[in-house]
């Protein structure tokens, strides 16, 4: 359990200081009102954005290892505490300000995973029935659908949407990494989980960039949260086996509760004035968040 959580907690670091980059990248690059090849080759082109992929990347390969040695409910939290790493990581590298209520977040998603880790039993199970690995992928084929049609629309509704829609990408990257068969090369080139990983990856980034490009940051990150969050651990919890230590379920409760509700009051940092308002705070989660994430 210690080494899932170390990569858990420097996974969340690389996502913290990757959603820094990425929103100042994804800002200056050319505003998109479709899906179309172009806008990843904008992005590409902006050493920003690319310097925050590289970092999601890394954290990604980290948050692997804990997606295969701890619950799902502890992973997730955790990884989505990188919004408080980027609202430290502004305040050091962009000149941002934090308000007391970006502190109490800070404080909130400290002393939430502290409550979460000691809460915290084993893992479930690392398999599921067919049936799963292929709700898996047409999940990421709804998310990739619905992307096509919310790129069409402009406002907080739209990024908010977006947003859902990134964190239910990275949500099931999450859970693709706990069920997919790795027993052999034909095993992993054959189990729709596999491709669900990198659909929902690819499709939430995507979706994420566009949402950074449509209202306000803090709507999109929320919703984000809400997807990337508690569907991977409702799953967890309900279908893979994922439970808190005998008597302690009141402290995982407890303390997953207080580090989402720290993470949503940190959902609002990022919406400051001058330089620091293009610099959003992500999901983080995203993609990142995620626990694919991010992201």
């Amino acid at each position: 359990m210690l080494l899932g959580l170390t990569t858990a907690l420097v996974a969340t670091v690389c996502f913290g200081f990757g959603a820094v980059f990425q929103a100042r990248g994804a800002r200056s690059a050319p505003r998109a009102d479709r899906v179309r090849a172009g806008l990843l080759a904008a992005l590409v082109r902006s050493w920003q954005f690319v310097v925050g992929t590289l970092l999601d990347i890394v954290g990604f390969a980290l948050s692997i290892v804990a997606l295969r040695s701890l619950p799902l409910f502890l992973v997730q939290a955790v990884t989505n505490a990188s919004l408080a790493v980027t609202a430290l990581a502004a305040v050091w590298l962009l000149g941002a300000r934090l308000r007391r209520s970006d502190l109490a977040g800070i404080v909130a998603v400290v002393l939430g995973l502290t409550l979460l880790a000691l809460g915290s039993g084993q893992e479930g199970r690392e398999y599921a029935a067919s049936a799963f690995h292929w709700a898996l992928l047409g999940t990421t084929i709804l998310m990739l659908l619905l992307t096509i049609v919310l790129v069409r629309r402009n406002g907080t509704a739209a990024a908010a949407g977006l947003g859902l829609l990134a964190g239910a990408g990275f949500g099931v990257t999450s859970l693709a990494v706990r069920v997919m068969d790795v027993q052999s090369l034909g095993h992993f080139l054959t189990d729709p989980a596999a491709y669900a990983l990198v659909v929902g990856g690819l499709g939430g980034y995507l979706a994420y960039a566009l949402a950074l490009q449509r209202g306000t940051v803090t709507a999109a990150t929320a919703a984000g949260t809400v997807a990337e969050t508690f569907g991977p651990a409702l799953v967890g919890v309900a279908v893979l086996g994922d439970a808190a230590r005998p008597g302690f379920q009141w402290c995982a409760l407890t303390g997953f509760a207080v580090a989402v509700g720290g993470t949503f009051v940190l959902s609002r940092f990022g919406e400051l004035d001058g330089e620091s308002a293009e610099v959003v705070v992500a999901e983080a989660g995203a993609e990142a968040e995620a626990a694919v994430p991010p992201r």
